[in-house]
């Protein structure tokens, strides 16, 4: 899971200079689902694993939710403030524990529940969304906060699906399903508002391509691991990577509350990895 954050936040990176191209946010999204897919298949065919998996309808619903709550979280992104977005996206451990309790019969142990808490305090001091502390939200910014909150609860759901499939399906199945659901339909929607990418913009659209296939497949590893929320609550740790990644590549030099939160994180994150069997 400590890769999958540090994979995910390289992508986040490649995103960010692929968006100050004007690419369009389904086109980015269509280019990773090919680069994924290529990587799965090739990856599937070489061990002799049928690509399709087992449980199909269930793999397929993996990979449908889990491209709406992509696009429910990029929703939220362009339609709320970054600090907004970013805390209601981070719900997602929290649903996860919650789903993993009635559809996985897994408790969380008291350290993963201390890690949630610590690392959900912690993004708070990171990101100090203002729209906790006041009631003036329009209707529309209270339309996109509930979107955001969808794609937390989708994230969820995805991570819950993907744990029960991690007992018959291998990783690269599992990852694979996502971009053969994705893809198609990016491809449908971006039609019309395709931009062709100049440059080192393909290179970018390559890494991200790759880093996502190395967060995904760790991701899904750890998932057939651990428990689901002990698994989600390390995700908070892609906090702590962007935060090092801005300061290295963009001079984004955080403040005293960003590196308070950052060591809660870090807190939380040792916690559940050394005080529970």
């Amino acid at each position: 899971m400590i890769l999958s954050a540090l994979a995910f936040s390289v992508m986040s990176l490649f995103v960010k200079a692929v968006g100050q191209k004007n690419i369009p946010v389904l086109e980015i999204v269509a280019a990773r689902s090919v680069v994924s897919l290529i990587i799965s298949y090739i990856a599937l065919k070489r061990q002799g694993i049928a690509p399709l998996g087992q449980r199909k309808i269930l793999l397929f619903a993996r990979g449908l939710i889990g491209f709406l709550a992509l696009n429910c979280v990029f929703y939220a992104i362009t339609h709320l403030p970054l600090a907004q977005a970013t805390v209601l996206q981070y719900l997602h451990p929290m649903f996860t524990a919650g789903l993993a309790v009635f559809f996985l019969k897994e408790r969380p142990s008291s350290a993963t529940l201390i890690c949630i808490g610590l690392s959900f305090l912690g993004l708070l001091m990171v990101v100090q969304p203002e729209f906790l502390f006041s009631n003036s939200a329009s209707a529309d910014q209270q339309f996109a906060m509930s979107i955001a909150v969808m794609g937390a609860f989708g994230s969820a759901s995805a991570y819950v699906l993907v744990r029960k499939l991690g007992r018959t399906e291998h990783p690269l199945v599992i990852v694979m399903y996502f971009p053969l659901v994705s893809l198609p339909i990016s491809v449908l929607l971006l039609w019309e508002d395709f931009v062709m990418p100049e440059g080192i913009t393909w290179l970018y659209l390559l890494a991200i391509g790759v880093t996502t296939q190395v967060g995904q497949v760790a991701l899904t590893k750890a998932m057939q691991t651990e428990t689901a929320s002990r698994a989600t609550s390390f995700a908070y740790l892609q906090v702590v990577f962007a935060m090092i990644l801005g300061i290295i590549f963009y001079q984004e030099f955080p403040n005293l509350g960003t590196l308070i939160g950052a060591g809660l994180i870090i807190g939380g994150a040792y916690i559940s990895a050394t005080k529970q069997r």
